[in-house]
Parts: C-alpha cells; structure tokens; sequence
C-alpha cells in the first residue's frame, strides 16, 4: 500500500468535551479520574510517560518511562541515577511529564520539580520488580557505551550467577524520583482542532488557579 504524503495524516476527534466548570478543583484527582479511565480502556502501558530533562548546555531530552505511583505528593518513577536523565536532573531539578492517552484523544502534560524518593521505598519497590529486572538494574550501566550486546548479556549473565539463589539488593547507583506538580494541563481533543485545554497552576495563595487556554 502506498505511503500517504504525511502532510494528509489527520484524524478527526470525536469522543468527548472538558468543561473546566465541572473538573476537579485539584488536578491530581483530574488525573486519578482520567488515569482510571484510561486503564479501564485496557491501553497498552496507560502508565507511559515522557519524561523531558534538559542538559547544562541547554540542550532538552526526552524518553517514556513508567509512573509506578502516583498522589497528593507528585508522580513517582525510578531509574538508574547515573543514567542521562539521572544526571540532568541532578543539574537542573525542573521537568515536564507527559502521558499520551491518544486512544481517548487525551493528554496530560506535568510541570514540575523532581526530588529523589527515600532509599527506604527505593528498596521496597525494588524487591517486588521480577528478578530478570533487578539482575538488569544491576548489570547496565544505563546511558554509557558498551562494546557490543554480548558484552551486555555477559554482563547479565556475571550478576545473574552473583546473586544465584539469594535476594538480589537494589544497586546504590539506582533510586527513584518524585515530580511535585506547579503546573498540570488537560487536554481533550475535538473537531475542528478547537481542543479542550484546561490548565491549573499553583497559586502562592493556596488553592489551585484552573483556567482555559485557548487550543
């Protein structure tokens, strides 16, 4: 089947409206309403994220990642800490998360300050990740080169036989960060690209400030 010039791929919204009259006044039980959908709508990976760092030099990376808790407090994932995105948010503690719920026709983008999680639930969560996943916590170094992909499975195969019939430990250079929202944004498509946004930002006063911005 031939290629359609790229310029023509668009699709028409249809499924739904948001009306910042009738949404939560806290954005984190918007996204708790919205994330409960999207799970019910059985999606592939709801809890994906992007995750966007930024360099010293200025320069922006991206990548998905996966939300493995969520509330009051922010949005938790975890990851290698001398990874790229660990070392950026090192440097510069202000990222941006967004989760791509397309099959709804939704998104919700996170503004935010990332802080790394107590090593007490950095240990936790890691002893109930499957045990290929804590060999692989482990034996890639994330983010540095390696000589080819059988050095890769040697370097599993080394911590495999390490931690042969004992618990395997989480590594000290692997941790977990929590993102604390000052700004959230919904986003529900519609036709005529006239799309539903509705921000809420963090107000020194106290309560959350919802407005519509405009598509």
């Amino acid at each position: 089947m031939e290629e359609p010039p790229v310029q023509e791929l668009r699709r028409r919204y249809t499924q739904g409206q948001l009306d910042e009259h009738a949404m939560h006044s806290d954005p984190m039980e918007q996204f708790a309403a919205w994330f409960k959908e999207a799970c019910q709508a059985s999606l592939d990976e709801p809890n994906a994220m992007s995750l966007a760092t930024v360099s010293e030099e200025g320069q922006p990376s991206l990548r998905t990642v996966l939300l493995k808790g969520y509330g009051p407090q922010g949005f938790d994932f975890y990851t290698n800490l001398e990874s790229q995105k660990g070392q950026q948010i090192h440097s510069h503690p202000q990222v941006s998360l967004l989760f791509p719920w397309i099959a709804l026709e939704r998104q919700v983008i996170v503004y935010g300050k990332a802080s790394l999680l107590p090593r007490a639930e950095v240990e936790a969560y890691f002893a109930t990740r499957p045990r290929e996943s804590q060999v692989g916590a482990w034996a890639s170094r994330q983010s540095q080169p390696v000589a080819s992909r059988e050095a890769l499975e040697a370097s599993f195969e080394e911590v495999r036989l390490r931690f042969e019939n004992q618990p395997i430990p989480a590594p000290g250079f692997w941790g977990g960060y929590r993102v604390l929202p000052a700004k959230m944004e919904f986003w529900q498509g519609r036709a005529g690209r006239l799309h539903d946004r509705v921000s809420y930002q963090m107000s020194s006063e106290g309560p959350w400030q919802l407005q519509r911005l405009c598509p």
